[in-house]
């Protein structure tokens, strides 16, 4: 009897390790103002909540970085003419604390989400891990609507390119 215990409790236990190991990777993120973003790493992508149907461009960039201060008006623009199917995340990765990457945001006219790295370092890990990003910037993960990675970008990219993959990705696969 006390074998049969034994051996109910050790599969018991793997089972539980193997259940733990095979689950999907749960994250937070907190933006500039606050709010927080339940994400979860799929095989495919990422699925953070309340921005499901949306294409999501996360982009990884620094605030000294002149490539990616020179796509901030780009990304503005988009966020304005897309703004019903568009979530842009932008991650300050260059080491602006919260209070500053809030000040940089409003400063620079940011009209959609921001996040210092300190408020969504596990989703940068994740990233970093998933997509082999050794730290260039800008990084850009392009998401479709579904929240599968389709697009994945070291360097700026000219609004064009970037308006013509929101037009491929907010397309239904066949």
């Amino acid at each position: 009897m006390k074998k049969l215990l034994t051996l109910l409790l050790v599969v018991a236990l793997s089972n539980f390790v193997l259940a733990k190991e095979n689950a999907l990777p749960q994250m937070t993120m907190t933006d500039v103002t606050g709010k927080t973003y339940n994400v979860t790493g799929t095989e495919q992508g990422l699925k953070i909540e309340g921005l499901e149907g949306k294409v999501v461009f996360l982009e990884f960039f620094g605030h000294k970085c002149p490539p990616c201060l020179a796509s901030i008006p780009h990304l503005i623009n988009l966020q304005k003419k897309y703004k019903d199917t568009l979530a842009i995340i932008s991650i300050e990765v260059q080491g602006y604390n919260h209070t500053q990457t809030a000040a940089f945001a409003k400063e620079k006219g940011m009209n959609y989400t921001v996040i210092a790295e300190e408020k969504a370092s596990a989703v940068v890990s994740y990233i970093q891990q998933r997509a082999q990003w050794k730290g260039s910037i800008p990084f850009l993960v392009a998401l479709d609507t579904k929240g599968n990675v389709q697009f994945v970008q070291a360097g700026m990219l000219p609004e064009a390119s970037l308006e013509e993959l929101i037009s491929q990705l907010s397309k239904p696969k066949k």
